[in-house]
Protein backbone atom coordinates (compact mmCIF):
# COMPACT_ATOMS: atom_id res chain seq x y z
CA UNK A 1 0.00 0.00 0.00
CA UNK A 2 1.12 3.54 -0.62
CA UNK A 3 2.33 5.72 2.15
CA UNK A 4 -0.83 7.77 2.77
CA UNK A 5 -3.00 4.65 2.83
CA UNK A 6 -0.84 3.20 5.59
CA UNK A 7 -2.03 6.07 7.79
CA UNK A 8 -5.06 4.21 9.05
CA UNK A 9 -6.37 4.77 12.54
CA UNK A 10 -9.24 3.28 14.52
CA UNK A 11 -12.11 5.28 15.97
CA UNK A 12 -14.90 2.80 16.45
CA UNK A 13 -18.57 3.70 16.17
CA UNK A 14 -21.18 1.93 18.32
CA UNK A 15 -23.64 2.13 15.43
CA UNK A 16 -23.57 -1.33 13.87
CA UNK A 17 -25.42 -4.65 14.01
CA UNK A 18 -23.97 -6.91 16.68
CA UNK A 19 -24.39 -10.08 14.63
CA UNK A 20 -21.31 -10.85 12.57
CA UNK A 21 -21.74 -11.54 8.85
CA UNK A 22 -19.94 -13.82 6.44
CA UNK A 23 -17.30 -12.29 4.18
CA UNK A 24 -19.21 -13.86 1.28
CA UNK A 25 -22.25 -11.67 1.97
CA UNK A 26 -20.28 -8.53 1.07
CA UNK A 27 -21.01 -7.68 -2.57
CA UNK A 28 -21.26 -3.87 -2.70
CA UNK A 29 -18.99 -0.92 -2.03
CA UNK A 30 -20.93 2.31 -1.46
CA UNK A 31 -19.42 5.82 -1.48
CA UNK A 32 -20.88 8.75 0.48
CA UNK A 33 -19.87 12.28 1.30
CA UNK A 34 -20.36 13.61 4.83
CA UNK A 35 -22.32 16.74 3.82
CA UNK A 36 -21.14 18.65 6.90
CA UNK A 37 -19.15 21.89 7.16
CA UNK A 38 -16.68 20.52 9.69
CA UNK A 39 -14.70 17.30 9.33
CA UNK A 40 -14.52 16.88 13.11
CA UNK A 41 -18.28 17.34 13.40
CA UNK A 42 -18.80 14.63 10.81
CA UNK A 43 -16.50 12.23 12.68
CA UNK A 44 -18.21 12.98 15.98
CA UNK A 45 -21.63 12.35 14.46
CA UNK A 46 -20.57 8.98 13.08
CA UNK A 47 -19.32 7.81 16.47
CA UNK A 48 -22.26 9.24 18.44
CA UNK A 49 -24.62 6.43 19.49
CA UNK A 50 -27.60 8.80 19.32
CA UNK A 51 -27.02 9.60 15.64
CA UNK A 52 -27.76 6.02 14.54
CA UNK A 53 -25.40 6.39 11.56
CA UNK A 54 -21.91 5.09 10.86
CA UNK A 55 -19.63 3.77 8.15
CA UNK A 56 -16.82 1.26 7.82
CA UNK A 57 -14.21 3.76 6.64
CA UNK A 58 -13.88 7.54 6.82
CA UNK A 59 -11.58 9.38 4.39
CA UNK A 60 -10.22 12.64 5.79
CA UNK A 61 -9.34 15.64 3.62
CA UNK A 62 -5.64 14.85 4.01
CA UNK A 63 -6.19 11.30 2.79
CA UNK A 64 -5.94 9.62 6.16
CA UNK A 65 -8.33 6.75 6.73
CA UNK A 66 -10.26 6.02 9.91
CA UNK A 67 -11.85 2.62 10.35
CA UNK A 68 -15.09 3.02 12.31
CA UNK A 69 -16.75 -0.38 11.95
CA UNK A 70 -14.96 -3.70 11.20
CA UNK A 71 -15.76 -5.08 7.75
CA UNK A 72 -17.68 -8.11 9.00
CA UNK A 73 -20.31 -6.08 10.82
CA UNK A 74 -23.18 -4.12 9.26
CA UNK A 75 -22.49 -0.40 9.54
CA UNK A 76 -25.52 1.90 9.35
CA UNK A 77 -24.68 3.91 6.26
CA UNK A 78 -27.08 3.14 3.40
CA UNK A 79 -30.46 3.33 5.15
CA UNK A 80 -33.48 2.39 3.05
CA UNK A 81 -31.74 1.28 -0.13
CA UNK A 82 -32.16 -0.79 -3.28
CA UNK A 83 -30.10 -2.02 -6.21
CA UNK A 84 -31.42 -4.48 -8.76
CA UNK A 85 -33.05 -7.27 -6.72
CA UNK A 86 -31.35 -6.36 -3.44
CA UNK A 87 -32.65 -4.10 -0.68
CA UNK A 88 -31.46 -3.06 2.79
CA UNK A 89 -27.92 -2.87 1.45
CA UNK A 90 -26.26 -2.35 4.83
CA UNK A 91 -26.14 -6.13 5.20
CA UNK A 92 -24.41 -6.59 1.83
CA UNK A 93 -22.05 -3.64 1.62
CA UNK A 94 -19.07 -1.73 2.92
CA UNK A 95 -19.70 1.99 3.35
CA UNK A 96 -17.02 4.64 2.79
CA UNK A 97 -17.68 8.20 3.99
CA UNK A 98 -15.59 10.94 2.39
CA UNK A 99 -15.10 14.26 4.12
CA UNK A 100 -16.79 16.91 1.96
CA UNK A 101 -19.20 19.72 2.91
CA UNK A 102 -21.67 18.60 0.25
CA UNK A 103 -24.15 20.53 -1.87
CA UNK A 104 -25.75 22.37 1.06
CA UNK A 105 -22.46 23.71 2.41
CA UNK A 106 -20.38 24.75 -0.59
CA UNK A 107 -19.67 21.45 -2.35
CA UNK A 108 -15.96 21.19 -3.15
CA UNK A 109 -13.69 18.97 -5.21
CA UNK A 110 -12.39 15.91 -3.45
CA UNK A 111 -8.71 16.29 -2.62
CA UNK A 112 -6.02 14.38 -4.52
CA UNK A 113 -5.00 12.67 -1.31
CA UNK A 114 -8.57 11.56 -0.73
CA UNK A 115 -8.84 10.16 -4.25
CA UNK A 116 -5.56 8.29 -3.92
CA UNK A 117 -6.62 6.77 -0.60
CA UNK A 118 -10.04 5.77 -1.98
CA UNK A 119 -8.41 4.08 -4.97
CA UNK A 120 -5.96 2.09 -2.85
CA UNK A 121 -8.52 1.16 -0.19
CA UNK A 122 -11.10 0.18 -2.82
CA UNK A 123 -8.62 -2.07 -4.64
CA UNK A 124 -7.81 -3.81 -1.38
CA UNK A 125 -11.49 -4.37 -0.52
CA UNK A 126 -12.40 -5.45 -4.07
CA UNK A 127 -9.69 -8.08 -4.01
CA UNK A 128 -10.44 -9.26 -0.47
CA UNK A 129 -14.20 -9.66 -0.96
CA UNK A 130 -14.29 -10.27 -4.73
CA UNK A 131 -16.57 -7.26 -5.35
CA UNK A 132 -17.64 -6.76 -8.96
CA UNK A 133 -16.95 -3.30 -10.38
CA UNK A 134 -20.64 -3.25 -11.37
CA UNK A 135 -21.41 -3.20 -7.64
CA UNK A 136 -19.30 -0.14 -6.82
CA UNK A 137 -22.00 2.48 -6.23
CA UNK A 138 -22.82 5.87 -4.77
CA UNK A 139 -25.38 6.59 -2.07
CA UNK A 140 -27.30 8.40 -4.81
CA UNK A 141 -27.54 5.14 -6.78
CA UNK A 142 -29.02 3.04 -3.99
CA UNK A 143 -31.18 5.77 -2.40
CA UNK A 144 -31.81 8.18 -5.31
CA UNK A 145 -35.02 9.67 -3.92
CA UNK A 146 -33.27 10.76 -0.71
CA UNK A 147 -29.61 11.28 -1.54
CA UNK A 148 -27.40 13.00 -4.14
CA UNK A 149 -23.98 12.06 -2.75
CA UNK A 150 -21.15 11.65 -3.55
CA UNK A 151 -22.27 14.00 -6.34
CA UNK A 152 -21.08 15.18 -9.72
CA UNK A 153 -17.56 16.08 -8.53
CA UNK A 154 -16.81 12.46 -7.63
CA UNK A 155 -14.36 11.10 -10.28
CA UNK A 156 -16.20 8.00 -11.48
CA UNK A 157 -14.51 8.09 -14.89
CA UNK A 158 -11.06 8.07 -13.27
CA UNK A 159 -12.11 5.20 -11.03
CA UNK A 160 -13.24 3.21 -14.06
CA UNK A 161 -9.76 3.59 -15.54
CA UNK A 162 -8.42 2.09 -12.30
CA UNK A 163 -10.86 -0.84 -12.76
CA UNK A 164 -12.83 0.21 -9.70
CA UNK A 165 -16.15 1.22 -11.27
CA UNK A 166 -18.06 1.04 -14.56
CA UNK A 167 -18.12 3.79 -17.19
CA UNK A 168 -19.68 4.09 -20.63
CA UNK A 169 -17.79 3.67 -23.91
CA UNK A 170 -19.42 6.49 -25.90
CA UNK A 171 -16.79 8.97 -27.11
CA UNK A 172 -17.13 12.66 -26.35
CA UNK A 173 -17.78 13.70 -29.94
CA UNK A 174 -20.68 11.26 -30.29
CA UNK A 175 -22.04 12.30 -26.89
CA UNK A 176 -22.11 15.92 -27.99
CA UNK A 177 -23.91 15.06 -31.25
CA UNK A 178 -26.63 13.15 -29.34
CA UNK A 179 -27.23 15.74 -26.65
CA UNK A 180 -30.74 17.23 -26.42
CA UNK A 181 -32.11 14.92 -29.10
CA UNK A 182 -35.43 13.44 -28.08
CA UNK A 183 -35.80 9.86 -26.93
CA UNK A 184 -38.79 7.80 -25.83
CA UNK A 185 -38.80 8.26 -22.07
CA UNK A 186 -40.57 4.95 -21.43
CA UNK A 187 -37.78 3.05 -23.19
CA UNK A 188 -35.13 5.02 -21.33
CA UNK A 189 -36.59 4.30 -17.89
CA UNK A 190 -36.99 0.60 -18.68
CA UNK A 191 -33.25 0.48 -19.36
CA UNK A 192 -32.49 2.56 -16.28
CA UNK A 193 -34.31 0.09 -14.03
CA UNK A 194 -32.66 -2.82 -15.80
CA UNK A 195 -29.30 -1.22 -15.03
CA UNK A 196 -30.13 -1.33 -11.32
CA UNK A 197 -32.04 1.73 -10.12
CA UNK A 198 -35.22 1.03 -8.17
CA UNK A 199 -38.37 1.71 -10.26
CA UNK A 200 -40.48 4.79 -9.55
CA UNK A 201 -44.03 5.68 -10.58
CA UNK A 202 -44.24 9.41 -9.87
CA UNK A 203 -42.73 11.70 -12.50
CA UNK A 204 -40.98 13.78 -9.83
CA UNK A 205 -39.31 10.64 -8.49
CA UNK A 206 -38.26 9.55 -11.97
CA UNK A 207 -36.57 12.91 -12.47
CA UNK A 208 -34.66 12.54 -9.18
CA UNK A 209 -33.38 9.14 -10.27
CA UNK A 210 -32.45 10.43 -13.73
CA UNK A 211 -30.55 13.39 -12.27
CA UNK A 212 -28.55 11.05 -10.06
CA UNK A 213 -27.75 8.92 -13.09
CA UNK A 214 -26.41 12.08 -14.77
CA UNK A 215 -24.42 13.12 -11.69
CA UNK A 216 -22.55 9.88 -12.15
CA UNK A 217 -22.34 9.43 -15.94
CA UNK A 218 -22.89 12.95 -17.34
CA UNK A 219 -21.80 15.21 -14.49
CA UNK A 220 -21.27 18.42 -16.48
CA UNK A 221 -24.75 18.57 -17.99
CA UNK A 222 -27.65 17.71 -15.68
CA UNK A 223 -31.19 18.24 -16.91
CA UNK A 224 -34.69 16.89 -16.20
CA UNK A 225 -35.58 15.06 -19.41
CA UNK A 226 -33.72 12.09 -20.93
CA UNK A 227 -32.12 12.57 -24.33
CA UNK A 228 -30.31 10.34 -26.82
CA UNK A 229 -26.94 11.00 -25.21
CA UNK A 230 -28.12 9.54 -21.92
CA UNK A 231 -29.94 6.71 -23.69
CA UNK A 232 -26.80 5.56 -25.52
CA UNK A 233 -24.63 6.00 -22.42
CA UNK A 234 -27.05 3.79 -20.52
CA UNK A 235 -27.30 1.25 -23.33
CA UNK A 236 -23.52 0.88 -23.41
CA UNK A 237 -23.48 0.22 -19.66
CA UNK A 238 -25.97 -2.61 -20.03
Amino acid sequence: MRKNVEKMSLNYSPNFDVKKRSKFSIKYLIFHYTGMKSENSAINRLIDKDSKVSCHYFIKKNGEIIQMVPDLYNAWHAGVSFWKNDNSLNSKSIGIEISNPGHSNGYTNFSKRQINSIIQLSKKLIKKYKISKKNILGHSDVAPLRKIDPGEKFPWELFSKKNIAVWHNINKQKCKSLRNKKVKEEEFYKLLYKFGYHPAKKQADKIKIFKNFQRRFRPKFIKSNPDKECYYILKSLI
